[in-house]
């Protein structure tokens, strides 16, 4: 009754005819199921991969202690049942990619709500959402900051419409090991280090010195280089691993600290062009450290450690380290977790010794958390505030008035205005979306006779464009098959480069997910090479994509295209999500952050300054109607 009063009966009765698909059961997806079965939905069905974590508690409110390690999906939908016993929820534990989850599942549902935490998780929903023609409200916070999109096909831009900036900061690898020059490099290394030691060892994670460095002319190096063979040739020693060398070692903390600061220091310095206008780091011995000699270690979070404590606290996580991993067996590897107390003290105190070496400012433990974790703070009412507006924007679709809906824009400080949160006008489809355009299209500059067809399916669709399962041919009029979703058609064929297939400049493919019913052409432009470290760059404007006159002539078979590979696959780069937040009165938007494993905060997206859009009406926006 009270509900009929407030909403009115148009909106009562649609409440009670739709059917509701939510998506993602975090921070924001709590906040949102809550407000769903208060408001009166009654149907409803939520999809979330994740289990629950001890840190969810403090902001996931639907999730207590005792149920950590359960599906965040059947947790939320047993506690939201307390508030409405009445509604009618199904829990999905399972990822949103599945293929259970296609387009007669997506048209089965009145709107779509996102509460998600990823790109390519929310670029899916978006696919399936425009392929089905049904609304989307897509969601999402970062620290103070929020927003809420509502998408509708044909009528507003699609979550793809506009570019997405890249979430994260690279780093060449030479510049991690060898001239580091920030504390976050040395952050890097330390992570890298505790992989190389105990989790799972990858060759680009290597943290010896870089001989290929670029820097390094022909016989820049040679001193270094000759040392090393000379070295190795004695007695006909091969090189090992550092986990190796730590086993042999078992694990022995003064040798591996003075093998990582002290010989490999000066191995370094033994490349002197690097030093010619830096300045050259200082080795470190075991035995010989600046910094008070404590008994009773720091181990608050705020204190930045002395060189002295750094090498206690390493001496101290080696031994635990160890144990927890000859805990795992033979075969077993730990894996780095910021909440881990051992793995996070390991990672302060290895950075903060190398950032002395180097003569980069240390930090405090809860700094390099913050760098090593990627952490955004979660702020429970900022969830709160944006699942609230989700609801309201939904509200209005519900009654046929997708018209009314605006993109709300939650501030950190209120703006000019006196507003916290700033409701804006919906932008239409941008004509030359790849995505959600009438011939979506897009070009990718590379070069066809060193990108191979295994770096197209999983770089370039899959890692790049977010296609699910792809199937490719070149629109020649043959019919060429060059990528097939079946298992096992076109396998042999991965390591083929694309000029082997006659894929040159100006050559068109045809590309399909039938998972997402998508489809895309995408026209290759042949360049001999990038700018930078990359494979190939993907451009959404065909027209903005032009090889070099030379470049397509000298090409043979039209050979072409160049491009910017994604920064996490490329083998020089490393890779962290840049932190950095846009403080600004004026509307913003979030974008997101690129998946981890285990993410600090779910629904986390850094923004970027957006550009300001009137909101109709005027100063009549002070608030957010409902119809």
């Amino acid at each position: 009754m009270a509900l009929t009063a407030a909403l009115g009966n148009e909106h009562m009765n649609a409440l009670n005819k739709c059917k509701v698909l939510m998506v993602g059961a975090g921070g924001i997806g709590c906040e949102l199921l809550k407000n769903l079965v208060l408001t009166g939905f009654t149907d409803i069905e939520l999809i979330d991969l994740d289990t629950i974590d001890v840190s969810n508690l403090n902001r996931q409110f639907l999730f207590r202690k005792e149920h950590v390690g359960k599906s965040k999906a059947e947790v939320a939908k047993e506690s939201a049942l307390k508030f409405n016993p009445d509604a009618k929820i199904k829990a999905y534990h399972d990822s949103i990619f599945s293929s259970e989850f296609g387009l007669d599942f997506f048209k089965g549902f009145t709107v779509i709500l996102n509460a998600l935490d990823n790109r390519a998780a929310r670029n899916h929903v978006n696919r399936m959402c425009l392929a089905a023609d049904i609304p989307l409200v897509e969601s999402g916070t970062a620290g103070y900051l929020g927003q809420v999109n509502p998408i509708k096909k044909g009528m507003t831009e699609c979550y793809e419409c506009q570019p997405k900036p890249s979430a994260q900061k690279s780093f060449p690898g030479c510049t991690i090991r060898n001239t580091p020059s920030e504390p976050i490099h040395c952050v890097v290394w330390a992570k890298h280090l505790f992989n190389q030691l105990f989790g799972e060892e990858d060759p680009d994670e290597d943290v010896s010195p870089d001989t290929e460095d670029p820097e390094l002319t022909a016989d820049a190096g040679k001193a270094a280089l000759d040392a090393e063979a000379k070295k190795d040739s004695i007695g006909g020693i091969e090189r090992k691993s550092t986990r190796a060398w730590a086993v042999e070692t078992g694990y022995n903390a003064e040798k591996i600290f003075n093998k990582l600061f002290r010989d490999d220091i000066k191995y370094l310095l033994s490349m002197e062009t690097l030093w010619k206008e830096r300045r050259p780091p200082q080795c470190l011995d075991f035995h010989d450290l600046p910094g008070k000699d404590t008994q009773s270690l720091s181990t608050r979070s705020t204190d930045v450690w002395s060189v002295q404590e750094c090498a206690d606290h390493f001496s101290r996580c080696m031994t635990e380290l160890k144990q927890d991993l000859a805990g795992r067996g033979d075969s077993g590897m730990l894996v780095w977790d910021k909440d881990d107390n051992h793995a996070m003290d390991f990672v302060t105190s290895v950075a903060n010794i190398r950032a002395h070496i180097f003569g980069i400012p240390l930090k405090s433990g809860f700094e390099i958390k913050s760098m090593a974790g990627n952490i955004i703070p979660a702020i429970a009412t900022t969830n709160a505030i944006i699942a609230g507006a989700i609801v309201m924007e939904t509200l209005k679709i519900l009654v046929g008035k997708m018209d009314k809906c605006k993109q709300v824009y939650l501030n950190r400080v209120p703006n000019d205005r006196k507003r916290l949160l700033v409701p804006c006008a919906l932008d239409p489809p941008k004509p030359k979306c790849y995505v959600c355009s009438s011939k979506p299209e897009c070009s990718v500059r590379l070069n066809s006779s060193k990108v191979t067809l295994k770096t197209l399916k999983d770089k370039i669709l899959k890692g790049y464009l977010n296609m699910i399962a792809p199937d490719v041919e070149i629109d020649d009029g043959k019919g060429t098959i060059l990528i097939s979703s079946e298992e096992g058609e076109t396998e042999d064929n991965e390591d083929k480069f694309l000029s082997d297939f006659g894929v040159g400049n100006n050559t068109r493919l045809k590309c399909d997910d039938f998972l997402q019913n998508y489809s895309l052409i995408v026209s290759v432009v042949y360049v001999e090479k990038l700018e930078g470290e990359g494979e190939f760059e993907v451009v959404g404007d065909i027209s903005e994509c032009h090889p070099a006159e030379d470049e397509a002539s000298a090409s043979t078979n039209g050979i072409s295209s160049s491009a910017k590979q994604t920064a996490e696959e490329d083998d020089d780069l490393v890779v962290i999500e840049d932190l950095e937040i846009t403080d600004t009165n004026q509307a913003l938007e979030i974008e997101d952050i690129s998946e981890s494993r285990k993410r600090p905060a779910e629904d986390v997206q850094p923004p970027v300054m957006a550009k300001r859009r009137a909101a109709e009406g005027g100063d009549s926006e002070d608030i957010i109607e409902i119809s």
